[in-house]
């Protein structure tokens, strides 16, 4: 166990049993080695490809986080839809919201992450000229979601308590 001050040397090339740990202790049906990395509601179940297939454990990681940001938006859990607030511009905010999400976990775990989903800029662009409360929504939302993955994971660390 880390004590504070002490900074844990990653190799950037494997798995990291801290972070493959939270991952799990989401209970989200995460499938690896499936082509694309996505998140489908209608199976709650987010894909990834492969762990070698990514240029980095931070890429592989900053991926899953990205999906599990995703994934928190389900009705059965933080019910994310945000076409009542953002209209046509709700699949851009929702990119926004997984990719903060993402951004907020990768630091939380030192991991140096970079900006995955580049091609969606223009649309961000867009909405936050729209909008401008568009960002500080979507970084609550973003907050929200980190904050419910952490949630299940020091959840799933307690203790089991006597009845």
């Amino acid at each position: 166990m880390l004590t504070l001050g002490e900074v844990k040397l990653r190799n950037p090339d494997e798995r990291d049993v801290t972070i493959d740990g939270f991952l799990a202790c989401s209970s989200a049906c995460i499938r690896e080695g499936f082509g694309e990395a996505y998140y489908r509601p209608g199976d709650d179940c987010i894909s990834l490809p492969r762990f070698e297939a990514f240029k980095s454990a931070a890429h592989f990681y900053g991926t899953a986080f990205h999906e599990l940001g995703h994934w928190t938006g389900h009705k059965s859990r933080l019910d994310g839809d945000l076409r009542h607030r953002f209209g046509e511009r709700a699949y851009a905010a929702e990119e926004l919201v997984a990719e903060l999400c993402a951004a907020f976990l990768c630091a939380e775990f030192s991991i140096d992450g970079d900006l995955r989903h580049a091609g969606y800029i223009q649309t961000w662009i867009g909405l936050l000229k729209a909008d401008n409360r568009a960002f500080f929504t979507a970084c609550n939302k973003a907050q929200a979601a980190a904050d419910y993955l952490r949630g299940l994971a020091l959840r799933e660390q307690q203790p089991a308590r006597a009845a």
